[in-house]
C-alpha cells in the first residue's frame, strides 16, 4: 500500500462515452473514469502516450495519484499536465493526496496536507482539478479514535483552504477505517467532519470487503459520496481485486443508487492485474458500457 501512494495515485470519443451512457445522463452523468494508480508502470514511462490510449478505450475521466512529494503530475508542471490531458481529450476532475503526517528520511513530504497544501491547492486548481482526495494513511497516521478526530479537525481546515479555491476535499477509504474501536468505527469518526467541507470517495471493493454495505452508507449519509472507486472482488478467496463485472459486487444494485450517493465521478480502479493493465481496464469498461450505463 505505501508503493501506491507513493505515486501518490477527445471530441469523439466523448461523443462515444455520451451515446453509450443513456442511463448515466440521465443522472447528469457522461464520464467513466480511471484511477491512473491502475497503469502505474506505464504513466512512468510514457505518460502522454498513456494517456492517449486511455482515451481511446473510451474513459473521459482520470484521476491523478503522484503528486505528493514530487509535486508533479506525472513528471510534468501542473500547465504541462493540463496541456497533455487536454492533448489526450481527457480531464482530471479529482487528484489523491498524503497527509504528511509521516516524515521521510526525518523530513516532511512537501504537497501533502500537513506540508505545502496552499500550493497544492493551487496547482490543482491550474490543472482544473475539482476534488483533492485524502488517499491514505500510513499504520502511524491511523492510532485511536482520539488520533482520528485530531485527522478530523485537520481534515475540515484542509477543507475550508479547497473551498476558497472551488475545490472539494474528500477522503478516500481502505478496510481499516471500519475496524472498531470501542464499540465505534473510525470511519464514523471522520464522517463526523463538516459535510460540507469533507466528502468521501467510497471505495466500492474495501467497503464490502470490510463487510459494510455502500447502499446502507448512501441512505445513511445521503449526498456524502460524490466519488467512488469501482473495483471489484475475485469470487474466491483471498478475494483480491478483479476487473468490473467479473467478480462478487453487485454493481447494479450500487449504481441505482447514484443519485442518492451524491455521485459526480467513479473511477475505475484495479491494484492489481492478472496480465496487462490495458486489458483488465477494457474489460472494465466494456462490462460498464454494457452493463450499468
Amino acid at each position: 500500500m505505501l508503493s501506491r501512494r507513493a505515486f501518490v495515485k477527445s471530441a469523439s470519443v466523448l461523443s462515444a462515452g455520451v451515446l453509450a451512457a443513456p442511463a448515466l445522463l440521465a443522472k447528469g452523468q457522461t464520464d467513466i473514469g480511471l484511477q491512473l494508480y491502475t497503469l502505474r508502470e506505464a504513466m512512468q514511462k510514457d505518460p502522454v502516450g498513456t494517456l492517449a490510449q486511455v482515451a481511446k478505450l473510451g474513459y473521459t475521466t482520470v484521476e491523478g495519484a503522484t503528486y505528493t512529494g514530487s509535486l508533479k503530475y506525472y513528471d510534468m508542471t501542473p500547465a504541462a499536465f493540463a496541456q497533455a490531458l487536454k492533448k489526450a481529450g481527457l480531464r482530471m476532475p479529482s487528484s489523491h493526496y498524503l497527509l504528511g503526517e509521516q516524515q521521510n528520511n526525518g523530513q516532511p513530504t512537501a504537497g501533502t496536507i500537513l506540508h505545502g497544501w496552499d500550493k497544492a491547492v493551487d496547482d490543482a486548481a491550474e490543472v482544473g482539478i475539482k476534488y483533492m482526495v485524502c488517499a491514505w494513511l500510513t499504520e502511524s497516521e491511523r492510532g485511536s479514535l482520539d488520533h482520528y478526530k485530531l485527522l478530523a479537525e485537520r481534515l475540515n481546515k484542509a477543507g475550508e483552504r479547497c473551498k476558497k479555491a472551488g475545490i472539494q476535499l474528500c477522503y478516500h477509504n481502505h478496510d481499516f477505517e471500519f475496524m472498531a474501536q470501542d464499540g465505534k468505527l473510525p470511519y464514523d469518526v471522520l464522517l463526523s467532519t463538516d459535510k460540507d467541507l469533507v466528502k468521501m470517495e467510497l471505495d466500492l471493493y474495501w467497503a464490502t470487503k470490510a463487510g459494510h454495505d455502500p447502499v446502507a452508507l448512501f441512505s445513511k449519509h445521503p449526498g456524502r459520496f460524490p466519488l467512488w472507486h469501482v473495483k471489484d472482488m475475485a469470487k474466491t478467496p483471498p478475494h483480491s481485486f478483479t476487473e468490473v463485472g467479473n467478480g462478487s459486487i453487485d454493481f447494479k444494485r450500487i449504481f441505482a443508487q447514484a443519485k442518492t450517493s451524491g455521485l459526480k465521478h467513479f473511477f475505475v480502479e484495479q491494484d492489481q492485474t492478472p496480465g496487462s493493465p490495458f486489458d483488465s481496464i477494457q474489460q472494465s469498461i466494456s462490462y460498464i458500457k454494457r452493463t450499468l450505463v
